[in-house]
């Protein structure tokens, strides 16, 4: 079976058990198949820890769970040097880290110093203990997740740590008729614990190097480039766009265009990505906030400004 028919049936395989939410799905699939991780933000019983659960189950890969509290510490995440009384010497015991999918569950109820744990694992693909790296399992992707309702005892997540995310995705609730379909399946046993493996982690590679191949022309390139520049001009941001931010645009744009069955990106990839790409990246300026100026809509009106390649 070729890539893109198994990327196809994992993306079956996840809607087939996380009812009603083919956008979601297809989204993080592109953040999968880009290389890159993903930060779910939505109230509490959505969906999100059972999504990633979901996810990891459907390409047999290794799934680690980190649930985050204020007295997490960076050891709990990355692992520790345990000293062995037999042979005399510290051994490594590896932490949650090391699983090809991770779980950060409720990721702004840690410390910052925790919090900062995970960003040479997110940006490098390795982890650093007591001067020693070690490399992480691959693929390797961070699905975290955070309620934007509760701020009590949370410490918001700084830009650093926000920009290692390609993308900012939320569920939302289900329509009437996908809750009555999910409590059917619920009373029929067929819960997501019994998802069932459609591919494996060799597979995954594969079509992420397929991804990489996806062909971008240089109009796109310069189209992109508009993009991630004109929110750096936009006055009612005091904080615009990285490099990383384009270099997410671009890869994001090229699953979606693997998703789509096609080898190329067309600029229809770019503008169905952009908006969970950079919005996450965006601060306003303090008389922006003001203003009450929503970050969205002054996004969605730059995006519509940028030139269009023919």
């Amino acid at each position: 079976m070729d890539g893109f028919a198994l990327a196809k049936k994992l993306e079956e395989n996840i809607n087939h058990v996380f009812i009603g939410k083919e956008e979601v799905v297809e989204n993080l699939l592109i953040c999968l198949l880009a290389g890159g991780h993903v930060l779910l933000e939505d109230v509490p019983g959505v969906g999100k820890t059972t999504l990633a659960g979901v996810l990891a189950r459907s390409m047999e890969c290794s799934f680690g769970r980190i649930q985050f509290t204020p007295d997490t510490l960076p050891g709990d995440v990355a692992g520790v040097s345990v000293y062995n009384m037999k042979s005399g010497e510290f051994e490594f015991r590896a932490g949650p880290v090391m699983s090809q999918v991770l779980l950060a569950d409720e990721i702004n109820r840690t410390s910052p110093k925790t919090q900062a744990s995970l960003l040479e694992a997110m940006a490098e693909g390795q982890v650093t203990v007591d001067g020693i790296i070690h490399g992480l399992p691959r693929p390797f992707m961070v699905i975290a997740t955070q309620n934007p309702v509760e701020f009590l005892g949370t410490y918001p997540l700084p830009e650093a740590q926000l920009d290692r995310f390609m993308m900012r995705l939320s569920i939302g609730y289900p329509e009437r008729e996908q809750e009555i379909r999910m409590a059917s399946l619920f009373l029929e046993g067929r819960t997501p614990d019994r998802t069932e493996a459609v591919c494996g982690t060799e597979d995954v590679l594969k079509i992420q190097e397929e991804v990489r191949a996806v062909r971008v022309r240089d109009s796109l390139l310069g189209y992109i480039e508009d993009m991630v520049t004109l929110t750096r001009e936009e006055p009612r941001f005091v904080l615009g766009a990285s490099p990383r931010a384009m270099l997410a645009l671009l890869r994001a744009s090229q699953g979606r265009a693997y998703l789509q069955g096609r080898d190329f990106v067309k600029p229809d990839d770019v503008k169905s990505v952009a908006m969970h790409v950079l919005l996450h990246r965006l601060a306003l300026s303090s008389e922006a906030r003001i203003q009450k100026a929503d970050t969205g809509l002054v996004l969605r009106s730059l995006l519509l400004k940028a030139k269009v390649p023919v």
